[in-house]
């Protein structure tokens, strides 16, 4: 039987891979598949309805609630013009240097990165970004890419993510964010080592330019008028909830509340906040839809992987095919990078998340090492995958193609991996 579940995996990763279905419809089809497969009945407890269905869909819930505030946070970011502040600053300060601005719009990526991530982040930052590196010289290749290695620079410390391993993977916060801190110098070091590499090997093409700023005939207008810049001290809003999380150990929800109050009181006059609090809490709601409707499926498919009769046909296939030798743990599971792009099997936000469930459910591996794998490969995925919303939104706004993208950061962001399946390994194996 743990034969038929792979194949029906297998056939589950195809619908995905050929957009035959939505990633969300596919695991929660591919759920119920597995459910009745390892002899669940129907209600009751182990059940296809109960269990799988009723428990699976709200299992992730604190992790829906931190995308949610996440998003919230980012729309107010972009409506008050924090972060385009931000990448306007960085802009001005690095003047005609490619690199320097380059550098300066890798910072602010990854300060965004901490808030939210997908395309939210890649907007908030890119919009402006994008256009000013191309204007100095900076090839469209490494923009795009330069704004996805930001942002997964953030990655590590992005709130919601540090929720949605803790509640799947059954991991207190404190061993989540003790490996994130431990995943971030690797991030951060294959970053810096994208822009100072890409921006001197390829030279600098000067291809379009940012539209200038006054019309003909416009009048003239204040600088802040103009440029939408927010206050100095409202741009510390994307640090305050890490600052709490990180510096303060304080729980994610209230952190993430913390910073959207923040970004509010230091931007909107009293008599707009609950206007400006409807509205981008409605907009939030939008950004957030397809990751929380990810999660409910996810949430689905960790439940049925972790049936008892899903758990005693799956461990003997998986434990023989699972190295336990930390060398060849590395090894291994760095060849096999490639199969978290184009929602492959060992995607954490799709089959990936029913795979590290069997690996946990079965003792295979302990939890702790199983987050290292999965935020490992989050690292590939969030920057490399052509299918990924932050690749695709980002390569085209730069004119470039995914599969570009995917070509030009691979190898820095397989790296991360390396790194951070090293660090496992030394860890907990």
């Amino acid at each position: 039987m743990g034969v038929v579940i792979l194949l029906v995996m297998a056939v589950g990763v195809g619908l995905m891979l050929t957009r035959r279905l939505p990633t969300a419809f596919a695991l929660v089809l591919l759920a119920v598949v597995i459910a009745f497969l390892a002899g669940a009945p129907l209600t009751g407890e182990n059940s296809v309805l109960d269990t799988v269905l009723q428990e699976g869909a709200t299992a992730l819930a604190a992790t829906m609630i931190a995308i949610i505030l996440g998003s919230w946070l980012g729309k107010l970011l972009d409506e008050t013009g924090i972060a385009g502040t931000l990448v306007r600053k960085i802009v001005e300060f690095g003047g005609d240097r490619p690199t320097v601005v380059a550098l300066g719009v890798l910072a602010v990526s990854a300060l965004v990165g901490t808030v939210t991530g997908s395309a939210p982040a890649a907007m908030l930052a890119g919009i402006i970004g994008i256009p000013a590196m191309i204007a100095v010289g900076v090839p469209k290749v490494t923009a795009a890419g330069t704004v996805l290695m930001g942002i997964a620079v953030g990655i590590p410390f992005e709130l919601p993510v540090w929720q949605f391993f803790s509640t799947a993977l059954d991991l207190p916060i404190p061993t989540v964010r003790g490996f994130m801190v431990k995943l971030f110098p690797f991030a951060l070091v294959a970053a810096l080592a994208f822009v100072l590499v890409e921006t001197r090997r390829r030279g600098t093409e000067h291809a379009w330019s940012l539209k200038s700023l006054n019309s003909p005939g416009a009048k003239p207008r204040s600088r802040r008028a103009e440029l939408g810049d927010a206050p100095w001290y409202a741009l510390l809003a994307p640090a305050v909830p890490l600052v709490l999380a990180l510096g303060f150990e304080l729980a994610i929800i209230p952190s993430l509340l913390a910073g959207v109050l923040y970004a509010l009181a230091t931007t909107t006059r009293p008599g707009e906040m609950n206007k400006r609090l409807l509205r981008t809490l409605y907009g939030g709601f939008e950004v957030a839809a397809p990751p929380i409707a990810l999660f409910v499926a996810i949430g689905i498919l960790l439940a049925a992987v972790k049936l008892p009769g899903a758990v005693d046909a799956l461990e003997p296939l998986v434990k023989a095919v699972s190295p336990q030798n930390a060398v060849l743990f590395v090894l291994v599971f760095t060849l096999l990078v490639p199969l978290c792009l184009y929602r492959g099997p060992l995607n954490v936000f799709g089959l990936g998340a029913g795979i590290a469930g069997v690996l946990i459910a079965t003792g295979i591996y302990p939890a702790a090492v199983v987050l290292g794998m999965a935020t490992s490969y989050n690292q590939v995925f969030g920057v490399a995958d052509p299918t990924s919303t932050q690749t695709v939104w980002s390569a085209q706004y730069a004119g470039v193609t995914p599969q570009h993208v995917m070509a030009r950061t691979l190898p820095y962001v397989w790296a991360v991996a390396l790194g951070g399946l090293c660090v496992t390994a030394a860890t907990y194996l």
